[in-house]
């Protein structure tokens, strides 16, 4: 027990470590920019690695979902305990393919592999997720965790995916009503060139 609560501050240390050196980073100190820039846009709707995040998403949204359901159910019941202790296994192998594919992703879209200032704060806090998954698995493995130690990381790694999924979906929301109104101004100047040359046709 004492040994997993150490690797557990030193989890944390390592976390409050990236994430000194990430705040310090110029690519986060940038002002404001819209999530994407035309070629940006471009290069995340022609790669394939955009449809590989929107396939993976509700892929591991749904194995969470199961997952919680047999750790509640074996906290509260004491029923499905292989079940349960799997689950999280398997939710964690999910969340790593994700992320390994997510890095990948914002590299061909932004240039570079974590930390753009487009999703910053969503992937600082993805290195939480990442962490407590982690050591939900390496007490599991190395048998250093009680029972209840293992299911309370689980619960923690799983509030933490919630509010980490919660803050790519916000920022995708915004994005997209941020692009609405330049939407229009295209179409807008759309209108007019056609009515121009219309006016220049019926000259």
């Amino acid at each position: 027990m004492i040994g997993f609560f150490t690797y557990l501050q030193r989890g944390s240390s390592v976390l409050s470590d990236v994430s000194s050196t990430v705040v310090s980073s110029p690519s986060a100190a940038s002002g404001n920019r819209p999530l994407y820039t035309p070629e940006e846009r471009v290069r995340r709707d022609s790669t394939k690695w955009t449809l590989v995040q929107g396939i993976l998403a509700p892929i591991q949204f749904l194995v969470f979902g199961v997952s919680l359901y047999f750790v509640l159910d074996y906290i509260y019941t004491g029923r499905n305990y292989d079940l349960a202790i799997w689950s999280v296994v398997i939710k964690t192998l999910i969340l790593y393919t994700i992320m390994v594919t997510g890095a990948i992703w914002e590299k061909v879209v932004f240039g570079q592999y974590l930390f753009h200032e487009s999703f910053f704060w969503e992937d600082v806090f993805s290195m939480l997720v990442i962490v407590l998954h982690t050591l939900y698995v390496f007490g599991l493995l190395t048998g250093i965790a009680d029972d209840g130690v293992l299911f309370a990381t689980a619960l923690a790694a799983y509030a933490a995916y919630v509010v980490n999924a919660a803050q790519f979906i916000w920022k995708l929301r915004m994005a997209r009503l941020s692009s609405q109104p330049a939407k229009q101004a295209v179409h807008a100047a759309d209108a007019e060139s056609l009515a121009g040359a219309e006016l220049a046709q019926a000259a």
